[in-house]
């Protein structure tokens, strides 16, 4: 048995946190203590997570932000509590989200080898009928995907090796956040955990799925809350994933292509009216950019795998979901 600790982050969601605490205090596997890290919430979250730790005393830690610090900075503030009281695991868990009673076993079973960093599992949408993602692919385009979104839940892969886990649903050993830092809080919210995957790949940690570790997950429920938030991070972020990790032998190539959608994707929100919040997005990540140039640099520096190895791993094409460029390829190459 492993010590391990499971970080839910809460923010004016306590209505999902409370079922999602309850299916955690049921997981078979009975090591671990889960730290609930409210980010700033305005609602009653505070008074009803003191009411659920008191009868849960053993299992439950309560870390109060006095504001909200986003998706990455919230868990971090859980993972550094765990790495101070030297948990060997670090599970990272939705609040929106539920899991089964052997979400966790699995996920234990399959990390122990050396060079697996992270486990990660299916996570279904929560009707249980098809997928929400079995890990995430980063493609030659520069743009990651969830694996089988929106598959029929049936048609789940065996288990296997993924480029990148969930932050909704995985398991981290905790010499990853010593070796490679935290998640970055520039992210605030999405494609934060494609970056720290990123980074442990390029540090020489695998990412292996298991279809046995089972959660189900409302898909989006904190961001439906903030209108443009979801435009405003993509545009933000995806140029500072790109940035801070590509090896200099694949920026060209892959950059060009990577531009190349961005901008048409950027154009693509003006036409659906979220041209503001992604001009807004597109302007932060410019200035951010030159900020994650030293970044760039120790994390180029540091890496124990050749760029060759990431090329390999990488997805050979667009995203699935990315019908428009699709169709603009098939124009000028015939191919869909």
């Amino acid at each position: 048995m492993s010590s391990i600790a499971i970080v839910v982050l809460n923010w004016n969601g306590i209505d999902d946190t409370l079922p999602c605490l309850d299916s955690l205090l049921s997981q078979s596997y009975k090591d671990f203590k889960i730290a609930v890290v409210d980010n700033g919430s305005t609602d009653n979250s505070k008074e009803q997570l003191v009411a659920y730790q008191n009868k849960h005393t053993s299992k439950i830690k309560l870390i109060f932000n006095p504001q909200n610090l986003g998706f990455a900075g919230g868990v971090n503030t859980g993972i550094k509590w765990a790495l101070t009281n030297k948990f060997q695991y670090i599970a990272l868990f939705n609040n929106d989200a539920i899991a089964d009673k052997n979400w966790l076993k699995s996920l234990v079973d399959l990390i122990s080898p050396n060079d697996i960093g992270i486990s990660t599992g299916l996570l279904l949408h929560d009707s249980g009928e098809t997928i929400d993602s079995t890990g995430d692919w980063y493609t030659t385009w520069g743009l990651p995907f969830p694996r089988n979104r929106n598959n029929k839940t049936k048609e789940a892969p065996a288990e296997d090796f993924v480029f990148s886990a969930s932050g909704g649903a995985s398991l981290y050993k905790a010499s990853i956040f010593k070796k490679i830092g935290l998640f970055d809080e520039d992210f605030f919210a999405y494609y934060e955990d494609t970056d720290i995957s990123f980074r442990a790949q390029l540090a020489g940690f695998k990412i292996k799925y298991n279809p046995k570790a089972i959660a189900y997950h409302k898909q989006g429920e904190t961001s439906k809350k903030i209108p443009g938030f979801t435009v405003y991070q993509t545009f933000k972020n995806l140029p500072l994933l790109f940035i801070k990790n590509i090896p200099i032998q694949l920026m060209l190539p892959i950059g060009l292509k990577f531009y190349f959608a961005y901008y048409l994707m950027f154009f693509n929100a003006i036409k659906n009216g979220s041209g503001l919040f992604a001009l807004k997005g597109l302007f932060v990540g410019f200035i951010l950019w030159f900020k994650k140039l030293p970044q760039r640099h120790y994390i180029q520096k540091n890496k124990t795998v050749s760029y060759k190895y990431i090329k390999e791993i990488l997805w050979k094409d667009l995203p699935p979901d990315q019908t428009g460029l699709r169709k603009l390829r098939k124009i000028f190459t015939g191919r869909p």
